[in-house]
């Protein structure tokens, strides 16, 4: 088995709803995703996945949300915009992109500062 893993960063505003405590107001924070790829197979260059790739897949779902409030996107306008929610959210949005590869996301991890983050592992 073999595993790659790009990070990309993005900003962005939530709130957490039903959470007593500062986080339920509006705040930001700028975030700091990880996705892992994992697969059995190499291609003819000896390379699992290009990061390049990689990253512009992740890009792609991060510059959704980058400078936005994120209560008022879906799924996040019904669903709190946890780092443990945003972790699965990128992951499902990359299954399928990734998944056409025959490669898999494995985990993605999700930080709000430098010292608190929050993993998905489907």
């Amino acid at each position: 088995m073999f595993e790659i893993s790009a990070d990309y960063s993005f900003a962005a505003g939530h709130a957490l709803r039903g959470y007593k405590g500062k986080c339920e107001n509006v705040h930001g924070h700028n975030y700091r995703i990880q996705v892992i790829v994992a697969g059995e197979k190499l291609d003819s260059t000896g390379l699992l996945m290009d990061f390049v790739d990689l990253r512009g897949a992740i890009k792609g779902v991060a510059e959704r949300l980058d400078h936005r409030f994120l209560n008022d996107l879906a799924p996040f306008d019904t669903l709190n915009p946890s780092a443990e929610n945003l972790a699965q959210y990128f992951c499902e949005q990359l299954q399928g992109p990734i998944g056409a590869n025959g490669l898999r996301v494995s985990q993605v991890t999700v930080w709000e500062t430098d010292v608190t983050s929050a993993t998905y592992r489907p």
